[in-house]
């Protein structure tokens, strides 16, 4: 009886970490600017906006023996307003001062893609290519400029990453990407003139 029921624990205790290694991660990255920017600008007044415009906020699955249920996602809700937050503050760091008057040069920042891809034919997660995409479209007295910026990285684990680690190797690559666009000389000279 005894081993029975020491069985039963168990087998228990194994099928719930196992539901545990793959169960859904809800993301809430920290996107952060990495590098200094030059000024370019005497503060004039840009409309800055950030926009989600990915499909979906799934970015993948982290793979497994059950990818159907081990989806990794990222709200729009939760990660524009903290990209907003650093895109005013770049703008801020590139000499322009943010403001909501629709006649002033407008910057839009768009979320094109996020992504989180692991091998799908295998048992257990060892690796991961997790990606990000801006857009930036700039418009400034009739002129216009558009640029994309992608960041990726290639990470290897030793076990199923948590979601605090998945949680800042999506930080780190939106915070690379977001930088490149920033650093980008293009859109502070539109911006300027």
């Amino acid at each position: 009886m005894l081993q029975r029921l020491l069985f039963g624990l168990i087998t228990v205790a194994s099928l719930s970490l196992v539901g545990c290694a793959h169960s859904p991660q809800q993301l809430n990255p920290q996107p952060k600017l990495t590098a200094q920017l030059t000024p370019v600008g005497q503060g004039q007044p840009v409309v800055v906006r950030v926009v989600d415009g990915r499909p979906s906020p799934s970015l993948g699955t982290r793979g497994g023996m059950y990818p159907e249920t081990s989806t990794i996602s990222v709200s729009g809700n939760q990660v524009v307003p903290k990209l907003q937050a650093q895109a005013e503050a770049a703008v801020r760091l590139l000499g322009f001062t943010p403001t909501t008057a629709g006649n002033a040069p407008q910057l839009t920042v768009t979320l094109a893609e996020l992504k989180y891809q692991s091998p799908k034919d295998k048992l257990y997660v060892t690796e991961a290519t997790i990606g990000a995409t801006f857009r930036a479209d700039v418009a400034n007295n009739g002129r216009r400029y558009t640029g994309r910026y992608g960041a990726s990285l290639d990470q290897r684990f030793g076990m199923a990453p948590n979601q605090d680690t998945n949680t800042q190797l999506v930080s780190d690559v939106l915070s690379d990407a977001l930088t490149r666009l920033f650093k980008d000389p293009s859109i502070g000279q539109v911006l300027a003139q």
